[in-house]
C-alpha cells in the first residue's frame, strides 16, 4: 500500500487541498529516509501515513461498490435529496456530497475504508501501481472518499 502512494505528486492536490480549511498545510513532502510523508505542524501528514497504514491491513473487497452503495442508501429518501440508482449509477447528486452525506452514520468510516481499499486493489489490478498513475476519474473518486475519510477522523 506505501508504494501506491509512495511520493505522490497529486494526492496532496486531490485529496488534501480540499480539506485545507481545516490544516492550511495541505501539501505533503515524501521522506525517502523515513519511507513516508513529514509530519509537520498544521498537516494531515500524519493521518496520510496513518490512513496508508490501515488500508494496506485491509482485505480489499471484490465489489467495492457494494460498500460505496450502502453510503448512498443512507442518504436516499432523506428530504430534499432526489436520489435513485439507475443500472450502476447513482442519479440525483455529485457522488462526492452523496458518499460524504452516507458516511455520516458509517462507524470508523468502515464503508470508505473497504470503498477506498478495493479501488487501490482495482487500479493495481489494471496495472496502474500508483495513485499518480490512476485512471483520472477513479482517481478523482478515490481522492475524494480518502478526503472525506480524513475529515471525518479529523472532527472526531
Amino acid at each position: 500500500m506505501k508504494d501506491f502512494f509512495r511520493n505522490s505528486w497529486l494526492l496532496d492536490e486531490l485529496a488534501l487541498r480540499q480539506l485545507s480549511h481545516i490544516n492550511g498545510n495541505w501539501e505533503l513532502t515524501w521522506s525517502d529516509s523515513d519511507d513516508l510523508y513529514e509530519p509537520e505542524d498544521d498537516s494531515f501528514a500524519s493521518k496520510v501515513n496513518d490512513l496508508i497504514e490501515e488500508l494496506g491491513s485491509l482485505t480489499p473487497p471484490t465489489q467495492y461498490h457494494d460498500n460505496e452503495d450502502r453510503l448512498a442508501e443512507q442518504v436516499q429518501g432523506r428530504p430534499g435529496w432526489d436520489l435513485c440508482k439507475v443500472g450502476t449509477r447513482w442519479i440525483g447528486g455529485d457522488y462526492p456530497i452523496i458518499l460524504e452525506q452516507g458516511s455520516f452514520n458509517d462507524n470508523a468510516q468502515h464503508n470508505l475504508m473497504l470503498a477506498a481499499a478495493g479501488r487501490i486493489k482495482a487500479a493495481i489490478d489494471r496495472g496502474q501501481m500508483h495513485f499518480d498513475e490512476m485512471e483520472k476519474s477513479h482517481q478523482k473518486i478515490l481522492a475524494d472518499v480518502l478526503a472525506i475519510i480524513l475529515y471525518h477522523r479529523t472532527n472526531a
